[in-house]
């Protein structure tokens, strides 16, 4: 591994998403990542369908670039063997919910008394410190906590759950590498590791930057459809006679007017400015009027030498193909330790000039690393061996 990270060892105590998204990031940059996993219980990822050679393709991504340990973290020996490994690792992530570290005997202040420099990131719903630290979450209620669901969706149908997991990724997965990243800035020129506690309620509730200050001062919390940004405004998606949809979002008044000569309503910008409900809705609907009249292709192609910020709602599929993402190669082939398949993954988004991202290897099957991660941790085949008879190795 070559990325900018490279000097990087991190232990991943992962599941699921936020985690394993973090070391995810943390490996295509270089970083050598240890996923240690339990044998007895799987990460549900891995279940999910569908799969290529037997192995979740989800998971084969998400999990790409890191070895793999089964390790039964309540085995009496499976301690010995972390402390080992703090030897050459110097990062742990993990994403149990609080005290579950510290009954295995592995949380911050014991690892931290073997090894003085470490940096430990905790990622989980509440925090560790919140009345809320014990209970159990997902996304979806992170968001909805957080205040950010509460302006999330449509009037007459209520707030709606994102297309995307925002508080596991940019609230669990991006936080934990921006906190790591600092923390290891911090360990550079000081010498000190630290623990970072990372909440995804906190981080979802701190990305609301536009709403939280007026909030603060005064202002009514923002609800359904009543900002420029979330559907109050003509901000939205419009459909097209074919069904197809478009992102209309030219809010300058020189986008708007290049908008408003394709639909050929040059008399809607006198409304651009507008904030009343009733004039808001009905420039929506003169709106929604004239695309309806033609299918998005038409628009299209009055738009595509046009600067006026409208495009087209693409899914997945149609998203991988447009040359938005395709001319920045955002698809890249990663190969599979083995089954010798050959897998198609989304790329990093961070293109360095000099150190540029790498793709070694796909998520494989639990444990597959055993021997080679042991034997460089310096245990011989014997010993390994018989920590498998013993049952704290898968």
């Amino acid at each position: 591994m070559t990325g900018p990270l490279s000097r990087l060892r991190v232990l991943d105590f992962s599941t699921l998403l936020p985690g394993p998204v973090a070391t995810m990031i943390l490996g295509d940059l270089g970083a050598d990542v240890l996923r240690i996993e339990s044998p007895n219980r799987p990460d549900l990822v891995r279940v999910m369908p569908p799969y290529r050679a037997g192995i979740s393709v989800v998971h084969a991504s998400i999990n790409r670039n890191k070895k793999s340990l089964a390790l039964d973290l309540k085995h009496p020996a499976a301690r010995s063997i972390i402390e080992r490994f703090l030897n050459d690792y110097d990062i742990v992530i993990e994403q149990f919910r609080p005290g579950v570290m510290k009954r295995l005997g592995l949380d911050y202040e014991q690892l931290r008394a073997i090894r003085p420099d470490l940096i430990y990131v905790s990622i989980t719903g509440y925090g560790q410190t919140s009345s809320y630290a014990h209970k159990a979450g997902h996304d979806l209620n992170f968001m909805a906590l957080s205040g950010a669901l509460h302006a999330n969706g449509r009037k007459e149908q209520g707030p709606m759950p994102y297309g995307l997991q925002v508080a596991d990724l940019a609230g669990g997965a991006y936080h934990a590498v921006m906190g790591l990243l600092a923390a290891v800035i911090h360990r550079q020129y000081s010498g000190e590791g630290q623990y970072l506690d990372l909440s995804m309620t906190d981080a979802a509730f701190s990305m609301q930057v536009l709403s939280n200050p007026a909030v603060l001062e005064g202002d009514a919390a923002p609800g359904l459809e009543t900002g420029i940004l979330n559907g109050g405004g003509f901000y939205d998606c419009y459909a097209c006679s074919d069904g197809l949809y478009l992102a209309v979002a030219p809010l300058e008044p020189n986008f708007f007017s290049s908008f408003a000569e394709v639909i050929n309503r040059k008399d809607l910008l006198a409304f651009l400015a507008v904030t009343d409900p009733v004039q808001v809705s009905w420039l929506k609907q003169q709106i929604r009027d004239e695309l309806l009249k033609n299918p998005r292709s038409y628009w299209l192609e009055l738009l595509q030498n046009l600067d006026c910020c409208v495009e087209p709602v693409l899914d997945a599929r149609q998203a991988m193909d447009h040359p938005a993402l395709r001319d920045r190669e955002m698809i890249v082939e990663v190969p599979q330790p083995g089954t010798g398949e050959i897998l198609t993954q989304v790329a990093s988004p961070l293109h360095f000039s000099k150190t540029p991202a790498s793709y070694e290897r796909a998520g494989a099957e639990l444990g597959i690393d055993r021997d080679a991660v042991l034997q460089q941790a310096g245990w011989s085949l014997e010993e390994i061996s018989q920590f498998r008879s013993s049952g704290v190795l898968y």
